[in-house]
């Protein structure tokens, strides 16, 4: 009988080439190296990757699903363009699940509340660190997905997921054009202040405010 301890030595790594691909896209799309509209050729890509048009299109459908490219008749896959309208109506969905968050601050689990904190901790350490758009993206995401988190509702953080990925990229281009990011921490700083100091409904006022400024200079960002 074969000793499986004879195969120990063995590993797989869990990134298939597909994610690989899928991340630098990713990795360009937030650092700007690809703009809205950009044609992704599977050809193209291909080639200049070394790897099969199959395992490309698997990539771009992964970019497809996450709202970062749409697929286009006749013309094949291209980079999403941010649509104004697009972004007003998310922000609209953004406010009401993050409110609805934040306003359960006070019964929310203990673990959810961490979470909050932990993220506002990834992104004030990751500031002061040469980090890139990408990482300072999601970084920032992560807070406003951990308000969502304070609903205990894994339905409502799966939304705010959704609605997160149709704003990426212009949410993308935004945090590239703000130079302070010491001042971006001290503003969701402010929030999470408020919520451990008991003014929920401060924290709310101002939670709505932060997300139609964002909305405003996403919009900005477009022109």
């Amino acid at each position: 009988m074969l000793d499986v301890s004879s195969f120990s030595h063995l590993s797989l790594d869990p990134e298939t080439t597909v994610d690989k691909i899928a991340a630098e896209l990713r990795r360009a799309l937030f650092d700007g190296e690809l703009e809205p509209g950009t044609p992704l050729r599977e050809v193209a890509l291909a080639d200049s990757l070394g790897v099969a048009r199959s395992t490309v299109r698997e990539a771009l459908g992964s970019l497809v699903a996450d709202g970062l490219a749409v697929r286009v008749a006749n013309k094949g896959v291209a980079v999403s363009t941010p649509d104004p309208g697009v972004i007003h109506d998310v922000t609209r969905a953004r406010t009401v699940l993050e409110v609805a968050g934040v306003r359960r601050w006070a019964e929310a689990a203990e673990t959810d509340r961490q979470a909050v904190r932990d993220a506002l901790a990834a992104y004030a350490e990751l500031a002061s660190t040469d980090f890139t758009t990408a990482a300072w993206n999601q970084a920032h995401l992560a807070i406003h997905r951990a308000f969502v988190g304070l609903t205990g509702s894994e339905r409502l953080v799966a939304a705010a997921d959704a609605l997160a990925g149709e704003i990426r990229l212009a949410l993308a281009k935004v945090d590239r054009t703000r130079r302070n990011a010491t001042e971006q921490v001290a503003s969701h700083a402010l929030l999470v202040d408020l919520l451990e100091a008991g003014r929920t409904d401060d924290a709310a006022d101002e939670l709505v405010r932060h997300l139609a400024d964002g909305e405003t200079s996403m919009a900005a960002a477009l022109t």
